[in-house]
């Protein structure tokens, strides 16, 4: 009698790590891309608390801004492309941007991010 055979094949497991490892190769090239959204998310709370209460301008919130992306380091955006408007109770800051990272080849993976505050 034959006995019926439980497992996975040889191919069948490097399948699964192909998959796996691609997977994880991609998380790792998004990584730095993530990183940089949260300092710039990070400098707009900074930017936020330090204007609170405080008359402010437009030319205020840029250059606060400005500041911290240099020591933030942040490449993706600019501080002048930051989108800051006029509301009711103040100013909104907006960020809205793209950001690549190179895959494999000629392949890239792209994050688009919005980050809105408001300064009141």
């Amino acid at each position: 009698m034959f006995r019926r055979q439980y497992g996975a094949t040889f191919l069948g497991m490097v399948i699964i790590i192909a998959i796996l490892g691609f997977a994880l190769y991609a998380a790792i090239r998004l990584t730095p891309i993530y990183l940089e959204y949260m300092a710039l998310s990070r400098a707009f709370d900074q930017t936020v608390k330090e204007h609170a209460g405080n008359g402010t301008n437009p030319n205020e919130l840029r250059l606060s801004l400005d500041k911290r992306w240099t020591v933030e380091d942040i490449k993706s955006i600019q501080p002048k492309e930051i989108e800051i408007k006029r509301s009711p109770n103040g100013y909104t800051m907006r960020a809205q941007y793209q950001a690549k990272a190179p895959f494999v080849g000629n392949l890239s993976l792209v994050a688009d991010f919005d980050k809105t505050v408001e300064v009141r």
